[in-house]
């Protein structure tokens, strides 16, 4: 298909590699196609394009995150559509969000790339000082636009199950006519697709042509991107909502994925940070000292309106939004024992309920009494109720908690204070992958403690790395497989607490029956003496195995009548 006329949409000046700390774009009009194959800007920016299409869950839903359809949170303005996955309204009508639409643009746009703009050398540019670093660039465009079309497709599959896979240009009238592709052929195509491109990426953008900035590029796709998203598709292809069988080739091929990560992460200067706050820092996307855990973030402009969405109820500007649950409290283990609160020998005092929890606890939960949440708050979080941040305050915390993690405690929203920060949400990142290695070690081997033959750590000393950055006890040698899965699955519901990950990890195990059929909340009254009295509140919610999968939304299905409906819908 030859294109006359091409929508180039929006440009970052100088592709990614001039574009300082942050994204800066600029309109542009329509082109003959002649004309864009004259200038690098122009063809980069249909590669640029693709960027602006990738997810975060800042506030995804008006506000509300997937967090908060889990046991890890409760949004506390029900009349937010987040309630679809609770309520039973989930819908092909109401279907969330844009993700079928956004990703199939954005795997059109990086088609459009592949299909009509390759083997140029760009005449308007011959004389410009850049050319040469340009062509560098452009030589490695294939290769980039295939990875993110690579994850659009994951995005789909993980939400969607089996879905239509094309990599020709096509019309509307072509693509209303295809079929779903079964999720694991889906999977196993963008497995191969990053092992077709993954030594054609470079691993740092600056390995191509000295000039390149890596700061500037790090919002740009490398190696370690393809390698991550291949070890992530591959663990959730070995997982039972999409490997029913447990074949186990699949866990053999995640354990060598994820460990291929890990490798890649040693050699090229990749390791946890030493501070667990960092990981979503203003700066998270820089590699400082070489010593950065994230491998890709999504940047993001500067903003406030993910604090205005979370900060407290009853403080200058803050909404409440999406508050911790009781039941993500509980996940976290007491230090010194390692064990959790209702646990034999924990050390846990009722009295004290948040003394001596896992560092990560007061790292993302705000709880009553807590002091300077945020910064600009001068008195201390009162989440009772009665309290100036509990109920019945409009938007006041439902669980007795409120979000810290990932938000920007420096963001002021007082009148004629307000200010705003940059956000840059975590796509990977290396405390990942000890997990998603873990959980393929154990699965491949059924213990703890064998070594996978193509691995390098037990299952059970992957995960203890991950432990040890904030001085957690090692976990045991020879626990069963049940407590082992116990341990694990809590671990990482801590480590990756609203990162979003617990929505998509409950349901490729198939555990949400076990996890997502209730809530518990804490509520907190004063007592006349100063005291606390705090009484547990188990909320129930509706769960469907329908909601494995999202409905393919009806829009699309009117458009193409080739598309089955997810079974249940």
């Amino acid at each position: 298909m030859k294109l006359k006329i091409i929508v180039v949409g929006i440009l970052c000046a100088g592709f990614l590699a001039a574009c300082s700390d942050q994204m800066n774009y600029k309109e542009f009009t329509q082109y003959e196609k002649g004309d864009v194959d004259q200038s690098f800007g122009r063809v980069s920016a249909i590669v640029t394009k693709i960027y602006t299409y990738l997810d975060h869950d800042f506030a995804k839903y008006d506000g509300s995150m997937l967090a908060s359809a889990t046991d890890e949170a409760e949004y506390t303005y029900t009349n937010n559509k987040i309630y679809n996955f609770i309520n039973g309204g989930l819908s092909p009508v109401a279907a969330m969000d844009e993700q079928w639409k956004n990703s199939y643009k954005a795997i059109q746009q990086a088609n459009l790339f592949l299909n009509e703009f390759q083997g140029l050398t760009f005449p308007e540019n011959v004389l410009d000082d850049d050319y040469s670093t340009n062509m560098n660039q452009y030589k490695h465009f294939p290769y980039e636009a295939r990875a993110l079309r690579a994850y659009f497709y994951f995005n789909l599959v993980r939400q969607y199950g089996d879905v239509p896979v094309f990599t020709e240009l096509m019309t509307t009238d072509e693509v209303n006519t295809l079929t779903r592709k079964p999720a694991k052929e889906v999977l196993q195509f963008i497995i191969s697709e990053c092992d077709d491109i993954m030594e054609k990426v470079p691993v740092k953008w600056s390995d191509i042509d000295a000039s390149l900035s890596d700061v500037n590029n790090a919002g740009r796709v490398n190696r370690m991107f393809v390698l991550a998203l291949k070890a992530r598709v591959a663990l959730y292809a070995a997982s039972p909502l999409f490997n029913p069988s447990n074949e186990q080739e699949l866990w053999r091929t995640a354990v060598a994925a994820n460990q291929a990560v890990l490798n890649a992460a040693e050699e090229n200067g990749y390791k946890l940070m030493t501070s667990y706050a960092d990981i979503w820092s203003e700066k998270n996307y820089q590699k400082a000292n070489n010593a950065s855990e994230v491998i890709f973030a999504v940047r993001l402009a500067d903003s406030n309106t993910y604090e205005k969405y979370n900060f407290p109820a009853g403080i200058e500007g803050g909404k409440g939004g999406n508050c911790p649950t009781q039941t993500l409290v509980d996940a976290y283990e007491m230090q010194a024992t390692g064990k959790l609160w209702n646990e034999e020998g924990s050390g846990y005092n009722p009295a004290t309920p948040y003394t001596g929890r896992d560092p990560r606890f007061a790292l993302t939960i705000a709880i009553n009494g807590e002091q300077k949440w945020p910064d600009y708050n001068s008195t201390n979080l009162e989440t009772y109720y009665g309290g100036q941040n509990g109920e019945p305050v409009a938007g006041a915390t439902t669980t007795g908690y409120y979000l810290k993690k990932l938000l920007n405690r420096s963001v002021t929203l007082q009148s004629g204070k307000e200010n705003k920060k940059l956000h840059n949400w975590v796509t990977f990142r290396v405390g990942e992958f000890y997990l998603n290695y873990a959980e393929a070690a154990f699965k491949y081997t059924g213990s703890a403690d064998m070594l996978p033959s193509n691995g390098k750590l037990t299952a059970r000393q992957a995960i203890n790395i991950v432990r040890a950055r904030v001085t957690m006890p090692e976990l045991a040698i020879g626990l069963s497989a049940d407590d082992f899965w116990k341990k694990y699955t809590n671990e990482r519901m801590v480590e990756l607490a609203f990162e979003s990950h617990r929505f998509w990890d409950v349901r490729r195990w198939k555990e949400a029956d076990k996890h997502f059929k209730s809530i518990v909340q804490m509520k907190i009254t004063k007592n006349s003496d100063g005291t606390f009295t705090y009484t547990r509140k188990t909320v129930n919610r509706q769960w469907n195995d329908k909601l494995y999968f999202f409905p393919i939304p009806q829009s699309e299905r009117m458009k193409n009548p080739n598309l089955t409906q997810n079974t249940g819908y």
